[in-house]
């Protein structure tokens, strides 16, 4: 298929990301751009860094976004974090905690696994062995929201146990930002990435990072250079937030910065944090019900659900892939496959921002009764009754 500016689809966008984008934030996205040493850009980016507070709940001084997705958030935070022989307990509970553990041993680091199935939360406890099991560990990793799974990881204690061994706790909350409650200082989170293309609503190439005075005291006291140029935090906080101007270190996507403030403007200004995380929960259960009606139920456990991201059962004799591209080619709906020991099982449905509303699931469950042959009154009953609840 040939296409232009003027013939791409427009998708809904209700798989595990990107997320739709409100036509505010694309508005934003196409204002005149601005050079990355312009003041009036370094204001841009001062207000990105009190809303990135915001949305991370936190007094970090240093929350920016780095120029790349998620996945360059995480190779960020374990290059400048994390010193080769350094031992490190990482969650792995699905794919992104997989990736972590990956990360973390190219880096040199001694990883020590602390692992669940697919598909549920890993104990607290045994991640807070692990850590008491080790002398001196140098950090304690989990997925928060664990995006091929549907999985909220529970942080209770995991800070006390890592800080009193001397460590770092580090998250990914990549899908959880702003959909799922997180208050990263109240945990005792020492550093956290994320993205812009799920609950934010902003297209995809940003990694919001905080890091807090903990995780600055060890990049300070590093024995070894931090292996990477472009993600070394010491050559990018002199651009981000260097005292009487700020230092090249690279061409930032100055576009897709002032569509982040827009997108953070409306999660942590305009609806307020607390307001857009049940929104959230409701929407995420509303949905569930509805597809229980269908014969698809739930993967995670009610206690362990990451609301912005809902994975459902594919019932036995279905080929849901051939369902899935029907629903992208003819209802223009996307939705995400299983990954790993899932794929083929599941289906992973976004519950993000703007998707986290009553109208495009409608449009979804209407699609999804149509491609398996059943009526979509009693699921859409259901949906409607989970928002009336």
């Amino acid at each position: 298929m040939n296409t232009t500016t003027d013939t791409l689809p427009q998708r809904l966008l209700l798989g595990s990301g990107p997320s739709p984008v409100p036509e505010q934030v694309l508005a934003a996205l196409a204002l005149p751009t601005l050079g990355h040493l312009d003041p009036a850009f370094g204001e841009v980016m001062d207000e990105v860094g009190d809303l990135l507070r915001a949305a991370f709940v936190t007094e970090n001084r240093v929350a920016f976004p780095i120029s790349g997705t998620g996945s360059a958030g995480m190779e960020a935070m374990v290059a400048n974090l994390v010193e080769p022989g350094e031992r490190v307990v990482c969650g792995v509970h699905g794919l992104f905690g997989e990736r972590m553990a990956d990360e973390l041993a190219r880096h040199g680091a001694e990883v020590v696994r602390v692992e669940a199935e697919w598909g549920r939360a890993i104990d607290p406890q045994a991640l807070i062995d692990a850590v008491q099991a080790d002398a001196a560990p140098a950090a304690l990793f989990v997925v928060h929201g664990e995006t091929s799974t549907g999985v909220a990881q529970p942080l209770d204690g995991l800070a006390d146990a890592i800080h009193d061994r001397g460590g770092l706790l580090l998250i990914d909350c990549v899908t959880s930002l702003t959909g799922h409650p997180l208050r990263l200082d109240e945990a005792g989170v020492d550093a956290a990435f994320s993205g812009s293309q799920k609950c934010l609503n902003a297209p995809p190439g940003l990694a919001p990072l905080t890091v807090g005075p903990r995780a600055l005291e060890k990049l300070a006291a590093r024995r070894t250079r931090v292996p990477s140029w472009y993600f070394d935090l010491n050559l990018i906080l002199a651009y981000v937030d260097g005292e009487g101007g700020r230092t090249y270190h690279h061409t930032a996507p100055t576009n897709m910065i002032v569509a982040l403030r827009e997108a953070l403007r409306i999660a942590v200004q305009d609806e307020w944090l607390a307001t857009r995380w049940e929104r959230h929960r409701r929407a995420h259960e509303a949905l569930r019900d509805a597809f229980e009606v269908l014969g698809m139920p739930r993967l995670a456990p009610a206690d362990e659900a990451l609301h912005p991201l809902l994975a459902v059962r594919v019932p036995d004799g279905i080929d849901e892939a051939a369902v899935r591209r029907t629903l992208l080619l003819e209802h223009d709906i996307e939705i995400s496959g299983g990954l790993g020991p899932l794929a083929g099982k599941i289906w992973r449905i976004g519950v993000m921002g703007v998707g986290a509303q009553r109208e495009p699931q409608e449009a979804l469950i209407t699609a999804v009764a149509a491609e398996l042959g059943q009526g979509a009154d009693d699921a859409l009953a259901a949906l409607q009754a989970g928002y009336a609840a």
